[in-house]
């Protein structure tokens, strides 16, 4: 039986490869949304495993863990500076660091920050060391620059006709470990640097503090805070001075400029809970990453029914279109299959032969549309990851074996449509036709 099957499918190759092209196609599509949701949800919630708390002005909690965590260019309001020097000194905080953004290097963003967040980002530097003047920075593990080179920062990005600044120029001093997150693609400058090139002085911020300002970037405060308040300067006299040899000063004090964000790391789960419910009130907002990804989640599941229900909408179509096929292909072979049961050919047998060969050519379909949907997915995954930075693992799960399962019961089921046609079928009239 399995030679007359083998025999039968090379002479009917073209039609048998049609059949397994439609079958996989169709899978593929299935297989490739599910496998690239899932791992969008794993590489975002690894993300966000890094960062415990979040503060950061009144606002939208979404667009703020979206900046913050995955550095999404976005405009965010300024929170008081003085709720850094709050942090700083709280005996629940294990670390607080303030982050800052709004300028660019050929495309990476740069980030001011402390080196309390550049030590703790990644476990340690790859090579290099921490900055440790103004001048300094230290570059994620995707950043293709190297040790010693310069860095001009750009007011936003060269595709937004942005303006490089002329008041610093950093030396990369040390390279990160990779992360597998957003972070791996930024540069991490002093935000004590970034301040002072923007112009940025506690004595300024404290003569406006009883504003709202909000700006397309946190480092840019001063700037914007002009703007808001009417006066209408060129941008060039907000800029300020900068002293690559300086030290670094992270001793906060009430008098910080503003801020658009605020990683914590609280000592305890309870102190997150407290600082969380604290920091929700008045003017600024607290968030867990994870509460707002479970969100965004719930959004992106609904999002995923609607291309499962494409998906499946096509597996149907394609099945359609096989019972049809199918069935026109068991009329054309009405003769052979006449001659085989004037041979002396048993009904069980006939029926075996044709549902054997129906439900290998879509088992076949089957296992390629799963590799199709995989490589698709790997490719999707790179091409996101190579944007956001944020490492999307593509991986199978029991869930997957239970699709594999479905799929194939349905094959099962649809082979039997034509060996059950074959079946009925009389010999006499069939050699008579």
């Amino acid at each position: 039986m399995i030679r007359f099957i083998l025999s039968d499918l090379r002479r009917l190759w073209a039609g048998s490869l049609v059949v397994v092209l439609l079958v996989a196609l169709a899978t593929a599509l299935g297989v490739c949304v599910v496998l690239q949701e899932r791992a969008l949800r794993l590489g975002s919630a690894r993300a966000a495993d890094k960062f415990d708390l979040v503060i950061g002005a009144g606002g939208s909690e979404t667009q703020l863990v979206l900046s913050s965590v995955f550095l999404q260019p976005s405009p965010l309001p300024l929170m008081p500076g003085e709720v850094l020097g709050k942090l700083a000194a709280d005996p629940r905080v294990d670390w607080a660091a303030p982050i800052g953004f709004g300028d660019s290097f050929s495309g990476y963003p740069i980030i001011g920050t402390t080196t309390t967040l550049t030590q703790n980002l990644s476990g340690g530097l790859a090579e290099g060391k921490i900055f440790a003047r103004e001048g300094e920075a230290v570059i994620g593990a995707a950043v293709k620059l190297s040790l010693g080179g310069e860095i001009k920062p750009m007011h936003g990005s060269l595709e937004e006709g942005g303006e490089t600044h002329t008041e610093l120029v950093y030396h990369i001093a040390g390279r990160l470990r990779p992360t597998g997150t957003a972070w791996d693609r930024t540069i991490l400058v002093p935000i004590q640097a970034v301040w002072h090139i923007h112009g940025m002085e506690a004595e300024e911020h404290e003569e406006d503090s009883g504003h709202e300002h909000e700006a397309a970037s946190g480092t840019d405060s001063a700037e914007h805070g002009h703007e808001h308040a009417g006066a209408d300067h060129d941008r060039h006299e907000h800029h300020g001075r900068a002293d690559p040899d300086a030290a670094l000063d992270e001793t906060w004090t009430a008098g910080a400029p503003g801020l658009p964000a605020i990683l914590v790391k609280p000592k305890t789960i309870a102190d997150a809970y407290k600082l969380r419910q604290e920091y929700r009130s008045g003017n600024t907002v607290a968030v867990f990453p994870g509460e707002v990804l479970t969100n965004l989640y719930a959004t992106l599941g609904d999002a995923k029914q609607i291309l499962v229900a494409v998906a499946s909408g096509a597996q149907v179509l394609v099945a359609a279109s096989l019972v049809l096929v199918t069935v026109i292909h068991i009329g054309q072979r009405r003769r052979q299959i006449g001659a085989l049961r004037a041979f002396g050919a048993p009904r069980g047998a006939i029926f075996g032969i044709v549902w054997l060969e129906f439900f290998f050519l879509v088992a076949v379909g089957i296992a390629l549309g799963f590799a199709l949907g995989y490589t698709a997915a790997l490719i999707l995954s790179g091409m996101f990851s190579q944007t956001s930075g944020v490492a999307m693992p593509v991986v199978f799960t029991r869930e997957d074996a239970g699709l594999a399962t479905v799929l194939l019961a349905f094959a099962a089921i649809l082979a039997a449509l034509p060996a059950v046609l074959a079946y009925r079928q009389s010999p006499a009239q069939a050699l008579r036709a």
